[in-house]
């Protein structure tokens, strides 16, 4: 008789959450996100995850992983900040401001809020991002090691 055995990854902390997990969560995701690195940040999503980023509707790991390689390609010296906002047993909400030069060369600084929902495993299941771009003249976010806040804020 062939068995199989199926592994499930847990990507800590799991629900339901505190303040103290879900920050970590919120830190973890900063991190992931300045690495710019699609296939890295994907990974935090359910294979089944539901996105709304702005006016895009995505479902499906994949269709993320695709939707961030192209942002990060239009997106140059893209820098985050993510700043806990609050949460229940299984959602974040965090608002965030991020900058980027955009393909004609404009300073770009980006607000938004982002609300959470993460599934018994610690992966993302449902992401609903509001983001608003204003142009800039200069940068306020620097890279890490040049002033950029990084590590755990409060």
């Amino acid at each position: 008789m062939l068995r199989r055995t199926m592994v499930v990854m847990v990507r800590a902390p799991v629900p339901p959450f505190t303040e103290e997990t879900a920050r970590m969560k919120v830190q973890a995701a900063e991190d992931a996100w300045n690495s710019r690195d699609p296939v890295k940040v994907s990974m935090a999503y359910t294979e089944d995850t539901e996105w709304r980023n702005r006016d895009v509707f995505l479902k499906g790991r994949e269709a993320v992983r695709e939707f961030l390689k192209g942002k990060w390609e239009r997106e140059k010296d893209y820098k985050l900040v993510k700043h806990y906002f609050a949460h229940t047993d299984n959602k974040i909400a965090v608002t965030f401001q991020y900058e980027y030069e955009n393909p004609e060369g404009q300073l770009i600084r980006a607000y938004g809020n982002e609300h959470w929902t993460f599934d018994a495993d610690g992966y993302m299941k449902v992401r609903n991002a509001c983001i608003n771009d204003v142009v800039v003249s200069e940068r306020v976010l620097k890279a890490p090691g040049d002033g950029f806040p990084t590590g755990t804020r409060k």
